[in-house]
């Protein structure tokens, strides 16, 4: 291994790359390949599009090649193993030598380094031969100096057989060169969110929660915007989206909320973003038992994660959605003093009206509920254990199949234990604060109930969260506890700021 140090060995180094595809989308794997590299390397130009015939082993379709300059902080190694991570998260598989490739990225020039080793080679090997490569390198930088034949860009190019590269017109030009969304926009405001919505991929889950071992996920990813930019990169969000769930695959991660903080610690790095949020839905099955007819089956709910990340911050949330159903307890007494004056007036006494009303269930409308309980700690949670705080809360949980005598054991459930919807949220955090006994104080809950009334021709709902450390004291009696708001956890920075 020999090498020689560069003129600027410290801080930024200029680079010189090459791009070429020629398998697949040849344009969008060069457009996606050029939109990546600028979360390592600042591009200040890049070339024309050139359509150019093989080399070597000729038995292939044609290369789209391009070249563009930079400024880059890594150092030539780390820059090379970051070149070819790119080329494997856009397609590229191990191939035969010069042969069919979807990407391939190569480090021509770092600074006027020379370099010589099994790892890293700079400049390429084929930099002063290779007309594809010279040719656009001399559009964009001529003067750029070979360090090994001491020879410009510009004179290397005109010293090869440029026949088999011929300049493409439009189509990519626009959509690699220009980048519209790092231009100021007319009306320089910055933004608190921008961003996509309703992204669906499939995400690995516990088979305890999906048959499969997968769930078909529902996303929400934002970042914020500055006012000296007109747009946030929308295709980024995307190939953050991928990189996240392959890097967690890697790990073997199943867990939602693990897939928002990746993909918001992603989205901060390559949106150049102060902050970034991350929302996500997922089913899942979860095997029940009837209570009553002991039948076997599947009950479907919803995953929750919630994420924000900053450069030096970054927090998470994992929820379940769950169904159920409650009994009001209001119109339940207005029934039972009802009930009780009629059997007053049929000559009963208050001893006989009390057994009566003791041993029969009192009616009342009931509503169909949709709990909300969600946890962020950095310890791991069981998801079933949410599912259990909401279930538990409502007068009764529900099923899909149901016989009979399951049907009067939820009833006769719900109608001994009515419940207002503020009484559900209470019960959820109740429930918590005994569940999650080993979780730090500085954990927080929230927990949410909406009642879909039957007698109403509106909805019904409360919500409470706090730190479990706030909820502790509010437990044990502790008057004038103010509560933790879900912006003030995810946002403590931003919160302390305000006037």
């Amino acid at each position: 291994m020999s090498f020689t140090q560069p003129s600027n060995p410290r801080g930024a180094h200029r680079v010189a790359i090459a791009i070429g595809s020629n398998i697949g989308d040849r344009q969008g794997n060069i457009a996606a390949a050029i939109h990546k590299l600028r979360s390592i390397v600042a591009i200040d130009r890049i070339s024309s599009v050139y359509e150019t015939k093989p080399v070597g082993f000729t038995e292939q379709p044609d290369f789209l090649n391009l070249a563009c300059t930079g400024i880059t902080e890594l150092a030539p190694r780390h820059l090379r193993d970051a070149l070819a991570k790119i080329e494997r998260q856009i397609g590229r598989r191990i191939s035969v030598p010069l042969g069919p490739r979807a990407i391939d990225l190569d480090l021509l020039l770092y600074d006027d380094l020379v370099m010589r080793d099994d790892e890293c080679t700079v400049p390429h090997p084929g930099l002063s031969s290779r007309a594809f490569v010279l040719v656009p390198l001399a559009e964009i930088a001529p003067s750029l100096v070979d360090p090994l034949s001491g020879k410009t860009a510009a004179e290397l190019a005109a010293a090869v057989d440029r026949s088999g590269v011929v300049a493409c017109e439009g189509g990519l030009l626009t959509r690699v060169r220009r980048d519209v969304q790092e231009s100021r926009p007319q009306v320089a405001l910055s933004l608190n969110r921008a961003g996509i919505t309703g992204v669906k991929t499939l995400i690995a889950v516990d088979p305890a929660l999906s048959a499969q071992g997968t769930a078909l996920a529902t996303l929400d990813i934002y970042a914020d915007l500055d006012a000296e930019h007109s747009g946030v990169h929308m295709s980024r969000f995307s190939q953050d989206l991928e990189d996240a769930l392959a890097e967690l695959a890697a790990g073997e991660s199943t867990s939602v909320d693990q897939l928002a903080l990746a993909l918001a610690r992603r989205v901060v790095d390559s949106q150049h973003a102060e902050r970034a949020e991350v929302q996500v839905r997922a089913p899942l099955a979860l095997e029940r038992i009837t209570p009553a007819s002991a039948l076997r089956t599947r009950e479907f709910y919803t995953m929750l994660a919630r994420a924000v990340a900053t450069e030096n911050f970054s927090r998470r949330l994992l929820g379940v959605e769950a169904e159920g159903m409650t009994a009001c307890p209001c119109a339940q007494q207005m029934v039972a003093d009802y009930s009780r004056e009629r059997l007053l007036a049929e000559g009963f006494n208050e001893e006989q009206i009390a057994k009566i009303l003791g041993a029969l269930p009192i009616a009342t409308h009931n509503q169909r509920g949709l709990g909300t309980f969600m946890i962020g700690a950095d310890a791991p949670v069981d998801i079933r254990t949410l599912v259990e705080i909401v279930e538990q809360s409502m007068s009764s949980e529900t099923y899909d199949l149901l016989k009979r005598p399951d049907e009067l054991f939820i009833v006769n459930k719900a109608h001994q234990a009515p419940r207002f919807v503020e009484d559900v949220v209470r019960e959820m955090l109740r429930y918590a604060h005994d569940i999650l006994a080993a979780h730090p104080d500085d954990a927080f809950v929230l927990a949410r109930q909406v009642n879909f009334e039957s007698i109403h021709k509106h909805d019904a709902v409360a919500e409470s969260c706090s730190t479990l450390g706030e909820l502790r004291r509010e437990l044990r009696g502790e008057p004038g506890v103010q509560h933790t708001t879900l912006e003030q956890w995810l946002n403590p920075v931003r919160e302390s700021v305000l006037p």
